[in-house]
């Protein structure tokens, strides 16, 4: 599967076999250690470091159920009438399907699958910058692209990349995409990082997004035992990155729904610094916000008892 596709989940593999994640990591472990791949954090790749990047043949095949979970709750994020930038990559892809049913929106975009998605939208005004087409991701690239971007100021920038981790945010492995994924965020006035939970953790050759610039994560749920991801997480957390996670994943935390969102795909926000959290929070995402009214009152009516 990973000659085929170039990385896989260990959640695709382990559906695919039937088996447990815990055992796909063990047998995974073992043909890395035969140079057969690269693990990286939930999931595999071809061997080859920092430097190589999969195309987009292989990319669309890589945790695509969890990129439309992805979409469905970053699309939330955007309002009528919005100007945005929305990056090149398959999740963007995804994301750019449903903003074509978001009235007065424009979308300045460096790619083609974007634009695509987009085309026949009635209501969805697409702007494209200029540059050299990129063929493996269909992006448009270099100076043309990065001149046209000057000047521009929108609301929101959506990106994705190849690696996200707390001390160095978001990567990739193409100095050419690097460049143009950084003058997309000197537009936006907040930045939202579309990363599926293979991407946590992975640190690949050139940052285009430093965490201090990431406002938001959307991300879907790590497995129950995978401990690194979920660290990651609260890492990015601690530093202040706000951080939705889509439902559907496998551990306790995914069932903390909002219970406002009327049928949207369930989320779940990471505690900023200085808000509480829920006693071994290490051992999980769980946390609470400030009290509620609720909490409140039992409490004064506590210390009436106690008067």
């Amino acid at each position: 599967m990973v000659r085929a596709n170039g990385a896989v989940s260990l959640r695709e593999l382990a559906r695919v076999v039937q088996t447990s994640e815990v055992t796909v990591r063990r047998d995974v472990r073992a043909l890395e250690a035969e140079g057969l791949l690269d693990r990286r954090h939930g999931g595999a790749v071809l061997p080859g470091g920092f430097t190589r990047e999969s195309g987009f043949p292989q990319k669309s095949h890589l945790a695509t159920a969890e990129k439309t979970a992805i979409a469905d709750l970053a699309a939330g994020l955007v309002e009528e009438g919005e100007a945005i930038v929305v990056g090149a990559g398959t999740t963007t892809q995804e994301l750019a399907r449903r903003l074509a049913r978001v009235p007065g929106l424009t979308v300045v975009t460096n790619s083609l699958l974007v634009a695509q998605a987009l085309a026949h939208a009635n209501r969805v005004e697409v702007v494209m910058t200029g540059g050299t087409l990129r063929g493996s991701n269909y992006a448009l690239v270099g100076s043309g692209a990065e001149q046209s971007l000057q000047g521009l100021r929108v609301s929101r920038a959506f990106l994705s990349g190849s690696g996200l981790t707390a001390e160095r945010g978001l990567s990739t492995s193409n100095m050419l995409s690097a460049s143009v994924d950084r003058a997309l965020v000197q537009a936006a006035a907040e930045v939202v990082v579309l990363a599926d939970h293979t991407k946590l953790g992975s640190d690949t050759m050139f940052q285009t997004v430093p965490t201090d610039l990431i406002t938001h994560l959307v991300t879907d749920e790590p497995a129950a035992h995978d401990d690194r991801s979920a660290a990651e997480l609260q890492a990015l957390a601690d530093q202040g990155v706000r951080i939705a996670v889509a439902g559907g994943g496998t551990s306790a935390a995914s069932s903390a729904a909002d219970p406002g969102a009327g049928g949207r795909p369930a989320r779940r926000e990471m505690p900023l610094p200085g808000q509480r959290r829920t006693q071994g929070q290490g051992q999980g995402l769980r946390a609470l916000g400030e009290p509620g009214a609720g909490d409140r009152e039992r409490a004064r009516v506590a210390d009436l008892r106690r008067r």
